[in-house]
């Protein structure tokens, strides 16, 4: 999503590099130029008139900073302006003292709604809640077998009622918390094919009756500015507090995730970009606005990685690693959690100019598999004792996993090239974990992560990206 918008707002900058000093046509032309892409995005054009009359009188009245020459600094008004554009400030889901907290999702029919429950309640059991999903879609066929299903693999109960009036099983859904002890109720409307009263009517009487703390209205970024009419009708019927923008991931222009706050004052709460329950993320403005103008995101990148770590995993490899024990058991673990992280596409667009090094085809989707392959075809002696491997046992490795020795010495290159970044990082690592680590069994701290991002420089990871390329 908005890879394209991505890519023609690099082109332009890079067109502004060479030069010492902007005229005004230069201005004029870069302006011309961003209009045009923000609207072949589809982003609503009345927000486009908006934003390029902004930014250009900006960057015509604006003193360049010392520190930037005058290309940098029409780039940092254009990501100022992009991210007064997406929000400026994070709104996250803050939930009141009341118990059950009551969360109502609505939206039109296809926009995601039943799987972004599921992906919130997720969210919210990992950070210690007890959810409860209520399924009050009592028309489209399977509904509530759908949202049953999704509760079932992540956990949650789902409450299903008679499964006749939305109103009651709604009511029913708060009951059963209070009941059960469930501190948060995820309710999932009916939507429909597009805005009408009588979907208006039922929500406003969900509403009435079970008095929501928050209303997020799911919406499909691939909708374009169209969802930004339909945010606007059901703002003016339900008053809803936030958005959850399902299908980022998708190849579409995905204006309206730069349209809705503007239009309609409500802020993007969240974003999912995936089918799995752990893709739900918190939405960060400036984070997005960096991501768009191809500087990464590796902050998010960073607390996702946190998020996928099993604690029993970080204390075992966190000792091996303060003891610079890397083996390859831990190489391939780093595979597993850079895949749970959403592979090497997620990984590698994550990093400035990430996204550009994906479009151009230069990434290897499939360079973890081989690597697990290779390492699998070991034995556990080699695996933990990587510098016996002589001639003839990478030869018989390479047979074991359907490739060539030269593959097999790349692997092992690879791998001695990050013991190598390990080592540099070790100093940093005790630096920023020190303190917080759980105590071993000696009464030590145990300090850092199992060879994940938390504790790395930006070139460390450029490094990981790299090594994972070739």
């Amino acid at each position: 999503m908005l890879e394209g918008l991505s890519e023609r707002l690099q082109g332009i900058f890079s067109g502004l590099r060479g030069k010492g000093r902007l005229t005004e046509d230069d201005i004029n032309e870069a302006m011309r130029e961003i209009r045009l892409a923000l609207l072949e995005a589809d982003v609503n054009f009345k927000v486009v008139k908006g934003f390029v009359a902004r930014t250009k009188e900006r960057c015509l009245t604006a003193e360049v900073m010392d520190s930037l020459t005058p290309s940098q600094n029409v780039v940092k008004i254009v990501l100022d302006e992009l991210t007064e554009l997406l929000g400026r400030t994070d709104s996250k889901l803050v939930l009141t003292s009341r118990i059950p907290n009551v969360i109502m999702l609505v939206g039109l029919q296809g926009s995601g709604k039943t799987t972004a429950a599921a992906k919130l309640a997720y969210l919210l059991k990992s950070q210690g809640h007890s959810p409860l999903l209520v399924a009050c879609d009592v028309y489209r066929p399977a509904a509530a077998d759908q949202l049953e299903t999704l509760g079932g693999e992540i956990g949650v109960r789902v409450f299903r009622g008679d499964g006749k009036d939305p109103v009651a099983i709604a009511e029913g859904g708060i009951q059963e918390a209070i009941d059960n002890l469930r501190d948060v109720v995820i309710v999932d409307t009916a939507g429909r094919l597009h805005v009408d009263e009588q979907m208006m009517d039922e929500a406003k009487a969900i509403k009435q009756a079970v008095r929501p703390d928050q209303i997020l209205m799911v919406v499909d970024a691939m909708t374009g500015q169209d969802v930004v009419n339909v945010a606007q009708a059901f703002a003016e019927q339900v008053d809803f507090d936030g958005v959850i923008m399902s299908k980022m991931d998708g190849d579409a222009r995905g204006g309206g995730a730069l349209s809705i706050k503007q239009v309609t004052g409500k802020p993007i709460k969240f974003i999912s970009s995936g089918e799995k329950p752990s893709s739900l993320e918190e939405f960060h403005p400036d984070r997005m606005a960096k991501r768009i103008l191809g500087m990464g995101d590796m902050v998010s990148l960073i607390e996702h990685a946190v998020r996928v770590q099993q604690e029993a995993e970080e204390a075992e490899a966190a000792e091996r690693l303060m003891s610079q024990t890397l083996t390859l058991d831990d190489f391939i673990e780093m595979n597993r959690q850079i895949r749970k992280m959403g592979g090497v596409s997620k990984f590698i667009s994550a990093l400035p100019g990430g996204d550009r090094a994906m479009a151009s085809g230069k990434v290897d989707e499939g360079a973890l598999d081989d690597m697990e392959a290779i390492i699998n075809s070991m034995t556990r002696e080699e695996r933990q004792r990587p510098d016996i491997l002589n001639g003839s046992r990478r030869a018989r490795i390479a047979r074991g996993a359907g490739v060539s020795v030269t593959e097999v010495n790349q692997l092992v290159k690879k791998f001695n090239e990050t013991k190598k970044m390990v080592k540099r990082m070790m100093p940093a690592m005790e630096s920023l974990q020190g303190g917080h680590g759980k105590k071993g069994r000696k009464g030590k701290k145990r300090r850092g992560m199992p060879g994940l991002p938390a504790g790395m420089s930006m070139s460390d990871l450029k490094s990981i990206a790299s090594m994972l390329d070739q």
